[in-house]
């Protein structure tokens, strides 16, 4: 309907209510008026004049001051004949054409005979009758069609790329606006290919309207893949038996979890116009008695069989979902459970999705966080062949879910004017739809929590601050490890050196490197040196310096207890993570632990060592860009196994000197001016790691434990007791 989608001018005049000039043109959407009138309702710049009926409807041509409505148009404006209505010019935006239309037919004459009702056909005539005419939501238009005389009501009117608000919907028929038919069984009318014509409709979208349905950053992926999934569809039954082909009868939405599966897996039948999607998650259907899972199986498909049998090509469309399908189909002989269950319901879908009396009305689609457990039968062609990565949202992608999750917010004035969406969107990387969700219900959190009044609701705010405190609430899964990133360098970077200072730099021009980088790209680092000369901390530095959005740090502690298959299948998934996004850095720290190295032999896990060597060496997915930054304190170790070579530059990574220390101890202000040269004296050739555990120890030790009045600048470490601590330490 009109709405915030129009502008009158003028303001809105009085004009009464009259007949239509003659029987035939009731069968219209138009409305008729003196031509003296008719320059009041002309659209500027355009051949077309539009009428807002009391802010109701929009009609589009009697006596001067009269306007003509048709029985229909008079009753659904709640006027007579001879009542007075308000009626002003009606200005659409320029986004106004309607993407789709979903319309309810009926028999002007109630009772009359049964009539079969071809949707392509109908629908043609509609957008050719209708052209240019503006339909709102509730609007009921009479028309004929084949001899019979129709109503038809507008359940659903959808504008391309319109937000949803409470504005009425309403929008303009185009050439290229998709049309569905409803009728109910006591109307009479049985509509039938409707869905070729929706079909075929969905293929002359150049962009389907995604967003309107809830859905936000996936309109790439599934226009993609629509329609290999669904060219077959689009031509009649009798065209399809003649080539020989089949229907596309599976498809495989996978990827990581909050990334929309399961929402996309809905809304496909629903736009598909088939039968109401039946929805089962995987484990749903198990049960506990012999035989009952494969029945619980076979359940799903009855419906769908009965249609084939007594409507044959006719049949509708039947979309059964199985969200997380992995929890049932794993590779058959795999679970060792002693009943085989798992192995009976792949046979059972297998059977119904592709056998000899397998059917063509019928679309299974499969959601899964890990395609990679799923058993490889289910995956070849002519079952789950059409598979679907659905990749985490860029940042016009999560714009737009911001957008869909704060529309009513807007709406109803909640969302402060100095929310900015677009900052949001840039500073999620890598978070998912359903944590981006998360983030606008902690934000919403923050403003409830604040309101002093439940009553008092229209002052409740949800403000750029509430949205900031919500993202360091709501951290994303998948991204930045910046926790454990600062963990590795707890005292910060200081200032050691020259020699220090051109190793940062040189990593951090490898940084830029990876970020021009045209295509895929893989750089490889391996900073190297003693125990505790701060290696770990650079790369840690280099991580949360680059402003890469994933960033993940690979350590052996967080691996204590794991097999080494389980260590590799880790380590690979990291990779797989990284590849996800198109700027990544891997850390792997500590190479000697996480191979299992051991003096004593020297012994290593040759298995962990090939993983990391074929890693180092694959490159990256097209358009994906890696660093992989290693640090090892056994460089000897790892030339000899020939993880060095697999690695493009080396940096060594030395101990302090004296200049080096006394400027750390500068910087950190624990001596006093005169103590600081001495100290420095007795630390040269000492890592960094160590001298700061020596300064923990003096100020502790000194303080009681007080260290924060030595950082704080209040105290000193005296410098006898300083060297008392270091008689302790042991350099190496």
């Amino acid at each position: 309907m009109a709405g915030r989608f129009f502008q009158s001018s003028p303001s809105p005049s009085a004009m009464i209510v009259t007949n239509t000039p003659a029987a035939d043109l009731a069968l219209t959407n138009l409305a008729y008026c003196y031509p003296s009138d008719l320059h009041h309702f002309a659209v500027p710049g355009t051949k077309l004049s539009l009428a807002s009926i009391a802010d109701s409807f929009v009609l589009s041509n009697v006596r001067p001051g009269h306007i003509g409505l048709n029985a229909i148009q008079r009753r659904y404006a709640r006027v007579s004949t001879g009542d007075s209505i308000s009626v002003s010019r009606f200005v659409p935006s320029e986004n106004f054409d309607l993407a789709s239309l979903r319309l309810e037919l009926e028999f002007v004459k109630r009772g009359a005979k049964n009539e079969q009702v071809d949707a392509a056909l109908l629908a043609n005539q509609l957008r050719k009758k209708f052209k240019d005419q503006v339909m709102t939501v509730g609007q009921r238009v009479a028309f004929e069609y084949d001899g019979n005389k129709y109503i038809f009501t507008v359940n659903q009117a959808a504008v391309e790329g319109q937000e949803r608000s409470n504005a009425p919907e309403r929008g303009k028929i185009t050439n290229e606006t998709y049309i569905v038919f409803e009728a109910s069984n006591a109307s009479g009318i049985k509509v039938v290919n409707q869905r070729e014509a929706a079909s075929s409709n969905i293929f002359r979208q150049k962009e389907f309207n995604l967003q309107s349905l809830g859905i936000g950053g996936l309109s790439a992926e599934f226009r993609d893949r629509l329609r290999r999934a669904f060219a077959s569809r689009v031509f009649p039954p009798d065209v399809i038996s003649k080539l020989g082909i089949k229907h596309v009868k599976g498809m495989l939405l996978y990827g990581r979890p909050g990334t929309g599966k399961t929402l996309m897996a809905r809304q496909i039948g629903k736009m598909l116009n088939g039968k109401e999607p039946k929805i089962v998650n995987g484990p749903e259907v198990m049960s506990k008695f012999v035989g009952e899972t494969e029945k619980n199986v076979r359940d799903l498909f009855a419906e769908a069989e009965q249609d084939q049998r007594t409507r044959g090509d006719e049949s509708d469309l039947h979309v059964i979902i199985f969200d997380n399908i992995d929890a049932i189909c794993k590779p058959r002989r795999s679970t060792r459970d002693g009943t085989g269950v798992h192995d009976r319901i792949v046979n059972q879908l297998l059977t119904k999705i592709d056998s000899v009396e397998s059917l063509n009305n019928v679309l299974l689609i499969g959601t899964t966080d890990r395609k990679d457990i799923l058993d490889e039968a289910l995956l070849r062609p002519g079952r789950l062949e059409v598979q679907v990565e659905i990749s985490l949202p860029d940042e016009n992608d999560r714009l737009q879910i911001f957008q869909i999750h704060t529309n009513k917010m807007k709406e109803n004035y909640f969302l402060a004017p100095d929310v900015s969406l677009s900052e949001l969107a840039a500073r999620t990387k890598n978070y998912s739809g359903a944590e981006i969700e998360g983030v606008v219900k902690s934000a919403m959190s923050y403003a409830l929590n604040r309101q002093s009044s439940l009553d008092d609701e229209e002052s409740i705010k949800v403000t750029m601050d509430d949205f900031l405190n919500a993202l360091r609430e709501i951290v994303t899964a998948f991204g930045a490890s910046t926790d454990d990133l600062e963990r590795c360098r707890l005292n910060g970077m200081v200032s050691r050196g020259d020699r220090h200072k051109l190793i940062y730099e040189n990593a951090m021009l490898l940084v830029e490197r990876v970020k021009v980088s045209t295509g895929s790209s893989l750089v490889t680092c391996l900073p190297e040196g003693p125990s505790g000369s701060g290696k770990t901390a650079l790369a840690a530095t280099v991580g949360i310096h680059s402003g890469f959005p994933f960033v993940k740090f690979v350590s052996a502690e967080t691996m204590i207890g794991l097999d080494e298959q389980t260590k590799c299948a880790r380590i690979v998934k990291v990779f797989e993570d990284a590849y996800k996004s198109s700027l990544s850095i891997v850390i792997l720290d500590d190479l000697e632990r996480l191979l299992e190295y051991a003096a004593i032999g020297p012994r290593f896990s040759e298995l962990i060592s090939q993983t990391l060597l074929d890693l180092l060496k694959q490159r990256p997915p097209e358009g994906m860009k890696l660093l992989v930054i290693g640090t090892t304190s056994k460089v000897s170790f790892m030339r000899s196994v020939g993880v060095c070579s697999a690695f493009s530059f080396t940096y060594h990574v030395p101990t302090l000197k004296t200049d080096e220390a006394k400027e750390v101890l500068e910087q950190l202000n624990v001596f006093s001016e005169d103590d600081v040269h001495a100290a420095a004296e007795a630390l040269n050739d000492i890592p960094i790691k160590k001298l700061y555990m020596l300064i923990e120890m003096a100020a502790q030790g000194e303080h009681g434990g007080a260290a924060e009045a030595i950082y704080s600048g209040r105290e000193k470490i005296k410098i006898s007791h300083f060297y008392d601590c270091l008689q302790d330490v042991v350099r190496y």
